[in-house]
Order: C-alpha cells, then sequence, then structure tokens
C-alpha cells in the first residue's frame, strides 16, 4: 500500500509540472481539452490539478481557457518579479505624481496579493502600503478588481474556502454583496473601496491584462478628506490610461 500511494504521489507531481511546462511553452491560451490530449492525462485527474494550480496562482483561468500564473514568479523572483515591477513602476510613478495620490500596482497570490510597487504621495495626510505585504482580495480595489476578472469557477472556489475578515465597519464580507459588486467592476472596469480596510481611505482600482493574461491591478488610495467626484473621475481615467499602457507593452 505504501509504494502505490508514493507512485500515485510521484505521478501527480510529475503531471503537475508536466502541465506547467506545456502551458507555458504554449506561448497562449490552452484549454483543458487540449492539456487533456497532448499529455495523456484522463479528465478526471487533469480537473483535479488545474483546480491546484490556478487556485495557488500558478496557472490563470479565463473562461475555459487557462495561461501561466503570476504566482509562477515565485519561482524565479529575481528575474520575473523583479522585471515586472521595473516595468509598472514608471507609470505607477506617472499615475501619483499626476494626481499627488499614493498609487500601487499588486499581483494575485493564489487568494491574496501583494503589492510590487508603490509611490508614496507627498502630501502630509497619505496612506501607505507596504511593498512585499500579502494582504486580502475582498477588502482592497486592487483585489476588488482583480477578483472580478475569476470565471464563476474561481469565485465558487474563492468563496468556499476564504474566510473574509471585516476590517472596518464598511467591509464587504457577504458572498451576495461581493458577488452584486464584482459584477458591476466586470461591466465598468473599474473597482472602489469605501474605507473598507483603512478607516479614512478610499480606493480605486483597475484590473491589467496582456494577451489575455491579467498581470495584477493598479490602484489609487486617497484620504476621504480630499475626495471629490471630479478627482475619483481624473483617477478612474488615469488607472484605464495606465491598464492599457502596460497591457499592450
Amino acid at each position: 500500500m505504501m509504494q502505490k500511494a508514493e507512485s500515485s504521489s510521484v505521478k501527480s507531481a510529475t503531471r503537475t509540472l508536466d502541465i506547467l511546462e506545456f502551458v507555458v511553452g504554449c506561448g497562449r491560451p490552452v484549454s483543458a481539452a487540449e492539456i487533456a490530449s497532448a499529455l495523456a492525462i484522463p479528465v478526471s485527474s487533469l480537473s483535479y490539478l488545474l483546480g491546484t494550480l490556478v487556485e495557488r496562482g500558478y496557472l490563470s483561468r479565463a473562461g475555459r481557457l487557462h495561461s501561466p500564473g503570476p504566482a509562477l514568479g515565485r519561482l524565479n523572483p529575481s528575474a520575473a518579479a523583479t522585471a515586472l515591477s521595473d516595468r509598472v513602476y514608471p507609470i505607477v510613478r506617472s499615475v501619483s505624481l499626476q494626481l499627488n495620490e499614493t498609487v500601487s500596482f499588486f499581483v494575485r497570490h493564489g487568494f491574496e496579493m501583494e503589492a510590487i510597487a508603490g509611490e508614496v504621495a507627498p502630501q502630509a495626510l497619505r496612506y501607505t502600503i507596504e511593498v512585499g505585504r500579502l494582504v486580502p482580495l475582498h477588502a482592497f480595489a486592487a483585489g476588488k478588481a482583480i477578483l472580478a476578472t475569476f470565471d464563476e469557477s474561481e469565485l465558487e472556489d474563492y468563496f468556499a474556502s476564504v474566510t473574509r475578515a471585516a476590517f472596518t465597519p464598511y467591509t464587504l464580507t457577504s458572498e451576495s454583496e461581493l458577488r452584486k459588486e464584482l459584477a458591476h467592476i466586470a461591466r465598468t472596469g473599474i473597482a472602489r473601496t469605501l474605507e473598507e480596510f483603512t478607516p479614512g481611505i478610499i480606493g480605486i482600482g483597475r484590473a491589467v491584462r496582456s494577451g489575455g493574461v491579467v498581470l495584477g491591478a493598479i490602484s489609487v488610495a486617497i484620504p476621504a478628506a480630499r475626495t471629490t467626484p471630479p478627482l475619483e473621475e481624473r483617477a478612474a481615467a488615469l488607472l484605464a490610461q495606465a491598464a492599457e499602457s502596460l497591457g499592450g507593452a
């Protein structure tokens, strides 16, 4: 029995590596059917392995298609993560300078996210996010923007496995409320938080896609005392421009 268990574990590990190598090597989004056919993996086993890889962020899923996920960067942080942070920082800084507010870029790690680049506003009243810190998706504008890119299967996994803490009285934690808001974000492209993680801070975020793959999300944090409809509109417009620029780079 021990030998069978070990053999099964080795086979699963081998198949997992085969899947990652195949998806990365294709250079385009691929379906589960393509993967199963190319690697001769039974659909029942493949479904479990793909679900695990997506949950851990090693693959991203859009509908029925799978692409390399942001967590692959953790396997070679000196190259992938640094390259992306270097690429996004000039645009993060540009948006920050134009708004005179704190701007950050986040990447997904499983069902959390990490700020890999940020520019803090020089104002006395400002918000600061620690680069490298893992934070929850549901309480940040960037996190909601990322959640709004999930397909139904990913959302089901997310809501079934994540305990959503209430950081302030305004944090949305219920599945029904979040699903309603995520549907709105998916339609408009703009995510907002109203004092949901830090009292007195308003967040505006937008997901960034490149070649059908979600790279992460860019967001601005504005103290509620300075927030006005014109400033929010300008921030949303600049984030849209930034997302387009990064997605086409």
